[in-house]
């Protein structure tokens, strides 16, 4: 069992705490917060000791693991902390803002032994687990394109300096927020990204980054790729492969908080319609975090790799290059 202080109390840190309810593989077992009304809140929905301090958590022998759902600017920070603390960490998506700044969590958790956690959960979602199944299988033949999409109103009323809204601390609209998903999913399919074309607009919304974002990929495969999300429209995602065998696409039918069927569709070269398969509701979130504890335990692998952490960010800095001058964007290579 792993014990983990949770770090950032606000909607999310909430409810990674709620999800992980009841787990056997991980405890959370104090909240970390630096506002008093948001600890109090916490305190009260959970029953969970609650702190002001950080350090108290990389003092604390009864904490293994911090999770991390704070502001994506003090990731870097925390990360380098934990690691040096000798901490187990799980960061929230996107796990920094620059390729630089990754790099420096990354190098920190790996000479500490430790294992990175990502909070990439859709990943772990039953019909998108069946289309890595069968990319790997060989069973859409040669990935020709994908296609993804993943947009919600769960922002309408969000006051306009929220942090979430920020351009320096969310640049690009929803790519922070809901872009970062599929752009992993892909290079878990589908290997670098070497240009990014990216466009975003503020139509509705007061927050200054904007409320609508799309980015077209070339991977250095010859894969290409579209990726859109906005943040003021009712919950709509697809995620889509097409290969020179079969097509897959995973459509939802709710948010995956708190979750829904998946409509999943398939058409195979000979076949005379497609077919179609749903896939109950599951808790992606509580997958991903348990597969991390895991790995942290050594019973598996962790299902992310370092080129794929450090990609998901030179394709963000992209695309918010891509966005600020009109063009094309070189995506930064790590490896």
């Amino acid at each position: 069992m792993l014990h983990a202080a949770q770090v950032g109390l606000g909607w999310w840190g909430s409810q990674v705490t709620k999800v992980l309810r009841g787990s056997d593989k991980i405890e959370v077992v104090c909240g970390i917060d630096p506002a008093e009304p948001i600890r109090a809140k916490y305190r009260d929905a959970h029953g969970l000791p609650v702190h002001a301090d950080f350090e108290h958590a990389l003092r604390d022998p009864g904490v293994d693991a911090v999770i991390l759902t704070v502001p994506h600017r003090l990731h870097e920070q925390a990360v380098i902390a934990a690691a040096a603390a000798g901490k187990q960490v799980f960061c929230e998506k996107p796990l920094s803002l620059s390729v630089a700044s990754a790099r420096r969590m990354i190098d920190a958790c790996d000479r500490a032994g430790l294992v990175l956690g990502i909070g990439h959960e859709r990943r772990f979602e039953p019909a998108w687990e069946e289309i890595k199944r069968m990319a790997e299988a060989e069973e859409f033949g040669t990935i020709l394109h994908l296609e993804a999409h993943w947009s919600h109103d769960r922002w309408l009323n969000m006051a306009a300096d929220n942090w979430r809204g920020s351009k320096e601390e969310a640049p690009a609209a929803g790519w922070t927020g809901m872009g970062v998903h599929l752009s992993d999913m892909m290079l878990s399919l589908a290997g670098q990204v070497v240009e990014v074309q990216a466009h975003t607009a503020r139509r509705i919304l007061a927050i200054p980054t904007g409320d609508v974002v799309s980015a077209h990929l070339r991977f250095g495969d010859g894969t290409t790729a579209h990726i859109a999300a906005l943040s003021a429209t009712p919950d709509y995602a697809r995620f889509t492969v097409f290969g020179s065998h079969a097509w897959a696409e995973a459509r939802e039918t709710q948010h995956v908080d708190p979750g829904g069927t998946t409509q999943f569709f398939v058409r195979r070269r000979g076949d005379q319609e497609q077919t179609r398969r749903d896939f109950a509701p599951a808790s992606p979130v509580r997958a991903g975090y348990e597969h991390w504890a895991d790995a942290v335990e050594g019973r598996v692998p962790y299902r992310f790799t370092n080129p794929q952490r450090l990609g998901n960010v030179a394709v963000l800095e992209a695309v918010v290059r891509s966005a600020e001058s009109g063009k094309p964007e070189v995506v930064a290579q790590y490896a």
